[in-house]
């Protein structure tokens, strides 16, 4: 008799205790977290090998012992006679599991064991056996918990949650003994004469393993290697009679079991994959959209599936319409259907509308998923009359628009704020940019719990589509917070995206995707107006120009010349690509990537009108030193005032709330001051009057 250890994943260890008491009924079990412990015979270990569906790895204990100091691992693995398990000239390979205070390093006691094999070997024969890490002969796996360690022997080589059948696994793989886990759960594996539907099956990995199932075929069935193969006391004839035996047990099946997905090149991945598990004939398979398509069954099944469920916040804003429309087409065409949906966003099915009847906690990997079952009764079948999500925050989103439409018929742009914080409980902005919608949320106070904040954005999510008649695709969520260091310019995404949009006879390349801001600062609309009017045949500077907006305007303003200077490379390029998208080229126009505050010091040239709107903290690798517009600001605007030329003018701005700015600082500079923050407010940032600052500085000489 061998002490066993049969591991799964988190979540699967009491469905794991039930199969294994079904494969070996007359072995007791002990459940422990992630494993199943039990004595058994080589038979037993051969089956669970062969026939577990649920199962990582099967471990066969080889030494046990305390470990007091690092060489205690050595004691213990040189008490095993390694000879008897594998001949010199097979490799083998150490997995080392858990650390402790003595043994902190998992590499480490790797190679303590390594070290006691090879030398033991050695000892005998004056050779050693080779460690390989990919393919190896013979695996070992060492699992150290606290001050004890015991040694194994991985019956299984790689995880037995590998079936051998996928060759391409698509984009968000469901891991073999979780589908499996899925079907045991739903109900249909105790109940596989009912139908069974996937409706967005991917690389079909349920359908198969609901296949495997019905037919009665061994979940290792199409493994060649395994960790016993090259073992020294394993009994070839004893395997093979298993084998046979279940191969003897194999059937059809007549189960109408159904696959669809509206992706046709996956749909051909899952073909593949069926085909290569042996039961391609078995699976019905459909390209079609999954709220339209219903599957061509007699009677009501089971609905088991692992839908998209958006790891990113922006991939939300498509998914909470879909997840609406199919909980619509399963009250209309699966009554009486049980429903099992595998998700990591348990939010994202509150769009179902529909009540839960069980849900269990899973891991897919190092995600972690809840299973929630659904009973499709005559309760959870009914059709409600559909209504926003929250009939306060759609009334008053309702309310801005049409109260908008007036006040953009005497705007010339197409990108504007329509919401903006008005409810304190739905914290988030709002912009339109062409036929594009940018929400932006604000970190949710700390009193509000996550699940709150979550459940919340997602109500305004789904209620942006019905309410502005946009398309859900064009959506982006982003959420703002309180940036420090080097995450202010970190960004977001890397799509690439541009949209072009206009305002008062520029057009600007937008970015809504890729960073935290867009490209356009929607408040220094009036701003840019203002610069402009005044740049007629003046020599302007424009600093921290970020993409540039303010310099486009200058020179629409038919400007003498204009210098824009950032200390972004990719800012710089893009300011230079919305000159061009406005038809702006010449010597004239001059585009510098430098550190504003470095360089203006030693600048020399005179200009008439400067633009100044520095970031309110920073500290860029660029940067020779931190950047506090607060502490920092009366030096720049010194440095500044002494490329002025007389009459000159400063568009000074920042948009740090608290800013206080030092009146008789300025006016000893020679600066006559006028407070422009209102002025420069547009309509639709009126609820925000401290989004910026802004003063025009004149001099005074």
């Amino acid at each position: 008799m061998f002490e066993l250890v049969v591991t799964s994943a988190k979540g699967l260890d009491e469905l794991l205790q039930t199969e294994l008491q079904q494969l070996c009924p007359e072995r007791s079990t002990k459940l422990k977290p992630g494993q199943v412990l039990l004595q058994g015979d080589l038979a037993d270990a051969y089956r669970i090998c062969l026939h577990s569906r649920l199962a990582n790895r099967v471990l066969l204990k080889l030494a046990h012992g305390r470990v007091d100091q690092a060489e205690d691992l050595y004691r213990i693995a040189d008490s095993v006679k390694w000879s008897e398990h594998f001949d010199v000239h097979h490799t083998f390979m150490i997995d080392f599991i858990g650390t402790n205070r003595t043994i902190n390093n998992s590499q480490f006691g790797a190679l303590k064991i390594k070290d006691a094999i090879v030398d033991q070997f050695n000892s005998y024969l004056g050779k050693r056996p080779s460690v390989s890490k990919i393919n190896a002969d013979i695996r070992i796996q060492a699992r150290f918990w606290r001050e004890e360690l015991n040694i194994y022997l991985d019956m299984s080589g790689k995880s037995l949650h590998q079936r051998h059948y996928r060759q391409d696994a698509g984009k968000a793989p469901l891991k073999e003994h979780l589908a499996s886990a899925m079907l045991m759960r739903s109900g249909w594996a105790a109940n596989m004469d009912a139908p069974l539907y996937d409706p967005m099956c991917g690389s079909g990995t349920i359908v198969i393993e609901a296949a495997l199932m019905a037919a009665n075929i061994p979940a290792g069935h199409n493994r060649k290697v395994w960790g016993f193969s090259k073992w020294r006391q394993h009994d070839e004839t004893q395997w093979q009679q298993i084998v046979q035996q279940a191969e003897a047990n194999i059937t059809t099946v007549t189960t109408d079991i159904v696959a669809n997905d509206i992706d046709s090149r996956v749909i051909n991945v899952a073909k593949s994959n069926a085909r290569l598990a042996g039961v391609e004939d078995y699976i019905q398979f459909s390209c079609a959209d999954a709220v339209q398509f219903v599957p061509p069954v007699k009677s009501a099944g089971y609905l088991v599936s692992n839908p998209p469920y958006g790891e990113r916040l922006s991939e939300i804003t498509a998914l909470l319409p879909l997840f609406d429309e199919l909980g619509l087409h399963l009250k209309r065409h699966f009554q009486q259907w049980k429903l099992s949906l595998l998700t990591s966003n348990r939010e994202l099915f509150r769009q179902l509308k529909l009540s839960a009847k069980k849900e269990y906690q899973l891991m897919n990997g190092k995600l972690e998923c809840q299973l929630v079952n659904y009973d499709m009764n005559t309760r959870n079948s009914e059709i409600r009359d559909s209504q926003p999500l929250n009939s306060d925050f759609a009334n008053r989103l309702g309310k801005n628009i049409q109260r908008s439409k007036k006040w953009l018929k005497s705007q010339n742009t197409d990108c504007y704020r329509i919401y903006d914080a008005d409810l304190p409980e739905y914290n988030v902005a709002i912009d339109c940019y062409a036929d594009w919608v940018v929400v932006q949320e604000y970190a949710a106070p700390k009193d509000v719990p996550d699940n709150k904040a979550r459940q919340r954005i997602h109500q305004i999510l789904a209620a942006l589509p019905r309410i502005m008649s946009c398309d859900p695709e064009k959506v982006v969520l982003k959420v703002r917070e309180q940036q420090k260091g080097k995450d202010q310019y970190q960004k977001l995404a890397q799509r690439h995206e541009y949209l072009e949009v206009h305002e008062n006879g520029a057009r600007f390349q937008v970015n809504l995707r890729d960073y935290l801001d867009t490209g356009l600062f929607l408040d220094h609309r009036i701003t840019r107006q203002l610069v402009q009017q005044r740049a007629k045949d003046k020599h302007v500077l424009n600093l921290f120009a970020y993409t540039g907006s303010v310099s486009v305007h200058a020179a629409l303003g038919k400007a003498a010349s204009v210098t824009t200077v950032d200390m972004s490379h990719t800012y710089i390029d893009w300011a230079k690509r919305n000159f061009q998208l406005n038809r702006l080229s010449g010597s004239q126009y001059q585009f510098i990537q430098a550190d504003c505050t470095t360089w203006l010091a030693d600048h020399q040239a005179k200009y008439d009108l400067i633009f100044i709107d520095p970031p309110s903290f920073s500290n860029s690798k660029r940067m020779d030193n931190t950047w506090d517009v607060q502490r920092d600001y009366v030096q720049l605007l010194t440095q500044a005032k002494a490329c002025l030329k007389p009459g000159g003018e400063i568009i000074f701005s920042n948009n740090l709330r608290r800013f206080k700015l030092d009146e008789e600082a300025i006016k000893s500079l020679g600066l006559h001051i006028q407070d422009w923050t209102q002025k420069t407010l547009p309509d639709d940032f009126k609820r925000n009057p401290k989004i910026h600052h802004c003063w025009l500085l004149t001099d005074a000489n």
